[in-house]
Formats: structure tokens, C-alpha cells, sequence
């Protein structure tokens, strides 16, 4: 096998390896040359090819620029509380478009396991990477969310865009979003207006929206650091926040007719927007400044060329770091299921844990899912070599799959 390419020398079953990363323990790139290093382990005859994907999430930029071969911007923002973040800004100045990663300005992986409260982290950094992105020149900005520390529904970003908030109650975090008054956000029309004349695209990594039981509070907030009771303090302070920016927009933000009342009208299209809730809400702030939502891994998926790689294939493995509901609602593994389906190719789940039951794989399109780490011993053995862990478990799938290793 080679590493550039995580192409195995062939010949018996040829299988597709197009994983997302593994949480923050491994790169999407990374995870899908240890499944094809295992694979090769345990199934030599067998030809696999490596194609790493994203849901927007961590690795979003990385993976797009194996595909795209653009230009990587090195550049700083604020990170979740305050520090600074290094990130960067992948040019494709072909087609005018710069890729983001909220990852790099509001990432999980950037706040200390001790230190993590959604209730203060910021998404300040994120609209401080979007200028930089436009100062580039680019037009067209599609901005990559998921695996993020953050719980704001992008209110930090506003200000990073230049959104004046003098009583900093814009940028504390969700936990204050329950005191902002309407004068917070009386610059709040111009800013869309200001940034009307350029394409923001949000690539999420879930199609959940803003509040509810399966939105940004009660679905995610828990697993930033979040308490039960704070979770719900959230959806609270996230349902004010939301009403005051739909009335500070006013008629800027187009009607959706199947919402009854015309009061609520505005309201219901930015919160019940599928993706709304991706990323502690930022899919509700950049849709606020008009930006459109589309889902991460179908994006990554067209631009790495997903389709082509199926129909050559017999089987295809993907993979994320936790394969639970969440994974059903947009994210890498649905997708690649999904779309191997119209190609008859069964869908193979490789994750560090499964918490998906077998109907829901069933309903899903997914043949089986296989846990890295099913015991406490096994989990503490993967996250001290999560590579290592992976390929062993990889090893052991492909004799299974393999005629040659049964």
C-alpha cells in the first residue's frame, strides 16, 4: 500500500475506504490509511482505495484540498475562550471560492476536556476567519461546521463580522443570550446587507434544527460540556436570541408560507432550517446573513468524486469516531450508504463505538457496523493508539469480507 494514495496492490475484492475522522483522535485522512493498512493485513489480495471524506466537521479543509489542489492560507482567529487558534483558508481561485473550517476557530479539540462549558465558549473567531477568507477576494466562501465547542447560534460571529457589541453580551457565550435586548442587534440588517454581495455556502454536519430535543441545546450542548440544567438554560437563552434576530431582520428574511402566521413566519424558516442547529447554532447565524445551507458530506462527497469510486467497487467502508443517532442525520456514513445503495454495493460501518441498533442500519442502507472499542478496556487501548486500534479492527473485518480470508 502506499500512504500518498492508500491504494492497496490488488486482486480480489476491491473495496472503497471513504471514512470521516475519528472525532479528534484521527483525521479523516489519517483514519482511512489505517483502515487500508489493516485492510491490507487481513485481506492481501484485495485491492482498496482511499477515499477520505468530511462532513464539514475536523478535516474539512485538509480533505477538500487532496481533491481541489488549492492554495492553504495560513492565518490566526480567536479561539472558543478568547486564546488565539492558528487555522487556514483553502483558495480555489479557479471558481473565486474559499473553504473554511469552523473547526479551526471553534473546535472541541481546542478547549481542554476541564475547561469545556458551552455556556461561555464564543464563535467570535469564526466571523474574524470569514473576513480574512473575503479578503482574499474570494466571492464565494463555503464555510465547513461540525465538531464544534460552541453553543452561541453564531452571535460571537456577528461581532467577529463587525457587529458592535459594547455590552459583550453578543460574545460571553449562549449562556447570556437570554439577556440581549433588541438594540444589540440594530446593526444587525446593514451587516447582511454588507455581506449580500458574496456567496456564503454552510456545509453542515448534521441537518438538525436550532431548538427542539434533536437541536443545538438538548442534542449537542451535553457532549460540549453542558449539564442538564444548563442545556436547558441554553434552549431558552437560544429561543430569545432567535425571535430578536428574526425581528431585528424584519422583511430581510423571506417568508416560508407553510408557517401559518405571517408574525412567525421569518422565525420559523431560520430555526426550522435542517442544519440550523449544526455547530451550537452557527447554521442559524450565517442563515440569519443569508448564506445557504447544504449538507457537508454530500458536498465533500461530489467534490472528491464519491459516485465514480462506487461504481468500480464491491464494498465500501466508512467510519466516524461514534456512530450513534447523530450519524443518521447527515453525516459521513448515511451519506456513503445512501448513495452506494444506487450502485447495489453494500455499506460497511467501521466506528470506535456503535450505539446504533440493527434495524436502524437496516432502514439506513448499512450492511453491518463494527466497533472498534466495545469493552472500557478496549476504549482506553483506542485512544492511546487510535491508528493502531483501527487497523487491527480493519484486519479483522476483512477477513470477514474477503473470500480470500475466509
Amino acid at each position: 500500500m502506499t500512504a500518498a494514495t492508500g491504494t492497496c496492490e490488488s486482486a480480489h475484492v476491491h473495496v472503497l475506504v471513504a471514512p470521516d475522522g475519528f472525532g479528534s483522535s484521527l483525521t479523516p485522512t489519517q483514519a482511512a490509511a489505517a483502515i487500508c493498512a489493516g485492510w491490507a493485513d487481513g485481506a492481501p489480495h484485495d485491492e482498496t482505495i482511499g477515499r477520505p471524506l468530511s462532513d464539514g466537521g475536523p478535516g474539512f479543509v485538509e480533505t477538500l484540498r487532496t481533491s481541489l489542489r488549492g492554495e492553504l492560507v495560513a492565518t490566526t482567529c480567536t479561539g472558543p475562550l478568547g486564546e488565539q487558534a492558528p487555522a487556514a483558508i483553502l483558495l480555489d481561485e479557479a471558481r473565486g471560492t474559499a473553504y473554511v473550517e469552523s473547526a479551526h476557530a471553534v473546535g472541541l479539540a481546542l478547549v481542554a476536556p476541564a475547561h469545556r462549558d458551552p455556556t461561555r465558549t464564543s464563535t467570535r473567531g469564526l466571523g474574524e476567519l470569514l473576513v480574512a477568507a473575503r479578503a482574499t477576494g474570494a466571492r464565494r466562501i463555503v464555510v465547513g461546521l461540525g465538531g464544534s465547542a460552541t453553543n452561541d447560534a453564531g452571535a460571537g460571529l456577528l461581532v467577529g463580522l463587525g457587529l458592535d457589541d459594547p455590552a459583550g453580551r453578543l460574545t460571553e457565550g449562549g449562556g447570556r443570550l437570554g439577556t440581549v435586548v433588541p438594540d444589540d442587534l440594530t446593526g444587525l440588517r446593514a451587516l447582511r446587507a454588507d455581506w449580500a454581495g458574496i456567496e456564503l455556502v454552510v456545509a453542515t454536519d448534521v441537518d438538525v434544527p436550532l431548538l427542539g430535543l434533536q437541536g443545538a441545546s438538548a442534542g449537542f450542548a451535553p457532549q460540549k460540556g453542558a449539564s442538564p440544567q444548563q442545556a436547558q438554560d441554553l434552549e431558552r437563552a437560544l429561543a430569545h436570541y432567535s425571535r430578536l434576530v428574526v425581528d431585528a431582520l424584519g422583511d430581510a428574511v423571506r417568508p416560508d408560507l407553510l408557517a401559518g402566521a405571517r408574525a412567525s413566519s421569518g422565525a420559523q424558516r431560520l430555526t426550522h432550517t435542517p442544519g440550523a442547529g449544526a455547530a451550537g447554532g452557527l447554521g442559524f447565524g450565517l442563515a440569519a446573513l443569508g448564506a445557504r445551507i447544504v449538507p457537508g458530506a454530500a458536498l465533500v462527497a461530489d467534490a472528491v468524486g464519491l459516485d465514480a469510486a462506487l461504481a468500480d467497487v464491491d464494498l465500501v467502508v466508512t467510519g466516524e469516531g461514534r456512530f450513534d443517532w447523530q450519524s443518521l442525520h447527515g453525516k459521513v456514513a448515511s451519506l456513503v450508504a445512501e448513495r452506494a445503495l444506487l450502485h447495489a454495493v453494500p455499506t460497511v460501518v467501521l466506528a470506535g463505538q456503535v450505539e446504533v441498533g440493527r434495524r436502524e442500519l437496516a432502514a439506513a442502507g448499512i450492511t453491518a457496523a463494527y466497533a472498534v472499542a466495545e469493552r472500557p478496556d478496549e476504549v482506553a487501548a483506542a485512544l492511546a493508539d487510535p491508528a493502531g486500534t483501527l487497523a487491527t479492527r480493519a484486519a479483522r473485518v476483512a477477513r470477514t469480507w474477503s473470500p480470500a480470508g475466509a
